[in-house]
């Protein structure tokens, strides 16, 4: 049940039709994981924080670098040469202090994986790296967790939604490492964070039961020209880490 402060606290979001008391409720009651914190994860967590989703899960390992503070809003400067960790969970409880907060000093992979996805009821996946972004996508469906995958590279930056039994997963569009996909990236914040509040309004909206999500559907947005693109996503035949597709559901 809310709190007559929480009741308050999110009175505005809780007017959004189709939520009030019982989507807020279910925002309260919700887990979600997050595979790194940085310039798209960072926000994604900061946004989820602030509507009341009730425990966030962050796995991000790593000290923070000058070359972080561009995109990296949960750090600040005076937080250089020390764990990200401990910035990342001194930020979202001094935003929220009436949520859980789970910082892991580890990157997702796949000896941590199962641990991490299992009690949870959403995973979004804000790694760079594809070796981190295969071991949540795999252990995931392994799990029957939907997935939110929202990547950016300079201008562009994609988002789509994977739900087990019901799409396609990340190994069908991506099968292998793209070879041009670099760890060094050219990136402004205001490009990675765009995808992030979008990526935070697609776990707010899967958890609330409001709008529709993007199943099956790539959203391309070219920052550089404002230009956003809606492209079909196909299950990969025989794709061997999808289940097994659920007959009785719908994309409606």
């Amino acid at each position: 049940m809310l709190t007559d402060f929480e009741k308050e606290r999110y009175s505005w979001q809780m007017d959004v039709p189709g939520v009030g008391e019982a989507g807020q409720e279910r925002l309260k009651q919700a887990r979600v994981l997050i595979s790194r914190a940085g310039g798209v994860g960072g926000l994604v967590a900061f946004q989820l924080a602030a509507a009341g989703v009730g425990t966030l899960r962050i796995a991000h390992a790593g000290n923070l670098k000058p070359a972080d503070l561009n995109r990296q809003l949960l750090m600040t400067h005076d937080h250089l040469g020390r764990l990200r960790a401990d910035c990342i969970h001194q930020t979202l409880s001094d935003l929220n202090p009436l949520i859980e907060i789970e910082v892991i000093p580890e990157n997702l992979s796949a000896e941590n994986a199962p641990r991490l996805v299992g009690d949870v009821d959403l995973v979004i996946d804000c790694a760079p790296l594809f070796p981190e972004r295969f071991a949540m996508n795999d252990e995931a469906m392994r799990q029957g967790k939907p997935m939110i995958e929202c990547p950016m590279y300079d201008s562009d930056a994609y988002l789509t939604f994977f739900q087990p039994g019901r799409t396609g997963c990340l190994r069908c569009l991506h099968p292998e490492t793209p070879p041009e996909w670099k760890r060094r990236f050219p990136v402004f914040g205001a490009v990675s964070g765009t995808v992030a509040c979008m990526a935070a309004y697609e776990a707010i909206k899967h958890i609330t039961g409001i709008g529709t999500n993007l199943r099956n559907t790539l959203l391309h947005c070219d920052l550089a020209t404002m230009r956003f693109r809606r492209l079909p996503i196909e299950r990969r035949a025989n794709c061997p880490y999808c289940p097994p597709a659920d007959e009785r559901r719908s994309d409606a």
